[in-house]
């Protein structure tokens, strides 16, 4: 069997650093790996839409800054094919299908789902789209017909719906759909960063992230300004690394070898840490360090979003390329589903000679 791997973002902003660990660094890696013979990139636009019905045009603009941020970070549309979730109308027929395989119950006991509704204040009035995109989400898995998906912990139990649903569809209808497994990510210590103040996670509202676009002196001054230790308050002071946010970035970006460049009194992170906790390092040269370390890592994505820039035509006809194959693909499942549900009247030509010869008798 193929390998073929399904991801992709929601389009409702712009691509962060905590992206670019948490996923978008693995996808290149995975593209580039020869292992895998598809590999499908999907701007889940539809998906953003269950929470953002009233405000189609963030969606909009955002389609062109999360495709622009795929390039920049290396993401090659002649290795991987980048899509537009809304162009593929095969999903949407999916999605009403396998809603017959799937109960209320079971997706009220999804735990995605159910810090998904509480984050977004839904307890009270759930859209009925947002409700269901499990399924939707299934719909293009499936659709692809994906055999690896690489997510976060916390996606987890959507996965595990997805997998529940190809179950029954198979077990009702006969072997049809492709079962994917889970990729987790390779580096779980650092696979969700924590927005630049400490918080938990990267937010647009609070101002809290490092952004792939970011400028070069815009990502220094979020950088010194970063939350450290709130008692390391001397050098002399001995310093904790515990929800130190400079330090889970060094976790999430530093090299070894950066150390001999930009940071010479160490040799690696370890011997910084222990300098750092039992007193004598202080905040601002650690940040110092942090900062030459991303914009040694963040300095070829902007040449390259530069280069990309350049020619917005091109990154839409790519995306309509990206979209057409995607469809064909998406196409080819869909009449296996049919053709399983037995609702492929018109191509099912035994149907309709059984049927000729029943009502000539």
């Amino acid at each position: 069997m193929e390998k073929i791997i399904l991801t992709g973002d929601r389009p409702t902003g712009r691509l962060h650093v905590g992206h670019y660990v948490g996923s978008l660094r693995r996808r290149v890696e995975l593209q580039d790996s020869g292992e895998y013979s598809k590999i499908f990139i999907m701007i889940a636009d539809a998906q953003a839409l269950t929470d953002n019905a009233e405000n189609p045009e963030k969606v909009r603009q955002n389609i062109i800054e999360v495709a622009l941020d795929y390039l920049s970070a290396g993401l090659d549309p002649k290795k991987s094919t980048i899509l537009i979730q809304s162009q593929i109308p095969e999903l949407t027929e999916l999605s009403f299908y396998y809603m017959n395989l799937v109960t209320v119950s079971r997706l009220q006991r999804n735990p995605t789902v159910k810090s998904e509704i509480q984050m977004r204040n839904f307890e009270a009035s759930i859209p009925v789209g947002f409700f269901t995109y499990p399924i939707s989400q299934a719909a293009d898995i499936t659709a692809f017909k994906a055999t690896t998906v690489p997510v976060g912990e916390d996606q987890m139990p959507m996965l595990e719906q997805t997998r529940e649903i190809v179950h029954k569809f198979n077990s009702v209808y006969g072997e049809t759909l492709v079962e994917p497994n889970i990729l987790l990510p390779d580096n779980k210590a650092c696979m969700r960063l924590p927005g630049t103040d400490g918080m938990a996670k990267m937010s647009k509202s609070l101002g809290n992230c490092i952004y792939l676009s970011d400028p070069e002196d815009e990502v220094k001054k979020k950088v010194m300004s970063m939350y450290t230790d709130p008692e390391h308050l001397q050098v002399s002071d001995p310093g904790h690394l515990e929800g130190n946010t400079v330090f889970t970035y060094l976790d999430a970006f530093s090299k070894d070898d950066m150390f001999a460049e930009y940071c010479p009194d160490y040799n690696n992170l370890d011997e910084m840490k222990e300098h750092y906790q039992r007193g004598g390092l202080g905040d601002v040269k650690v940040k110092k360090f942090l900062n030459s370390v991303l914009q040694e890592t963040l300095a070829p994505i902007r040449s390259r979003r530069a280069e990309w820039e350049k020619d917005i035509p091109g990154v839409y006809e790519l995306l309509k390329k990206g979209s057409e194959e995607a469809e064909k693909v998406a196409a080819e499942t869909l009449r296996d589903v049919k053709e399983a549900m037995k609702i492929n009247y018109f191509e099912d030509k035994a149907l309709i000679t059984e049927q000729s010869e029943r009502y000539s008798s």
